[in-house]
């Protein structure tokens, strides 16, 4: 309980100096794990399923080879696509957002040490630190959050690639 308490100060302090602006990129960076993990789960647990039900029905069906056949296995396949593939982009939005929302925080940081300076003038670096802080730690924060999020959202990509293409191999059209 001890670590847990002494883990929360250490994020409260790591907020406190990089400002506000780190509120919005944990917030956005819960948002896109949130879904990374739903499409996996989606992709290990859901489409496995899906895809036994699809590949039955088509080999249940005695036509194969008509022209109404083949749009029947387009459209299956394209449902099947349209699952894949939901919330893939607000995921890849919210890779391309920590960055931005890092950025957001280097201008309020840089904001705030020209407000210090022209209050206290240039003789405090102690004061104009503090605002220097909360320039660059937004800017990491958004970089590590983009990072991590664009590693496993290609690797998410690469998947349901795959598993399309598993699924189209699966349906022959002779």
């Amino acid at each position: 309980m001890l670590y847990l308490m002494e883990l929360w100060e250490s994020i409260r302090d790591f907020i406190a100096t990089g400002g506000d602006v780190l509120y919005i990129i944990m917030g956005v960076l819960f948002l896109m794990w949130v879904l990374m993990i739903e499409r996996y789960w989606f992709l290990s647990g859901s489409f496995p399923k899906l895809r036994k039900k699809i590949i039955a029905e088509w080999d249940a069906r005695k036509d194969t080879t008509s022209w109404y056949a083949h749009r029947i296995r387009e459209a299956w396949i394209s449902e099947a696509n349209d699952k894949l593939n939901a919330r893939i982009l607000l995921i890849k939005t919210c890779v391309a957002l920590c960055p931005l929302v890092g950025l957001l925080g280097t201008v309020t940081g840089m904001i705030t040490v020209f407000e210090i300076m022209a209050v206290q003038g240039t003789g405090n670096p102690r004061l104009m630190a503090s605002g220097i802080s909360m320039a660059t730690i937004p800017t990491m924060a958004g970089m590590v959050a983009a990072l991590s999020g664009m590693f496993f959202a290609t690797r998410l990509e690469s998947k349901v690639r795959r598993a399309k293409q598993s699924l189209v191999d699966s349906l022959p059209h002779h």
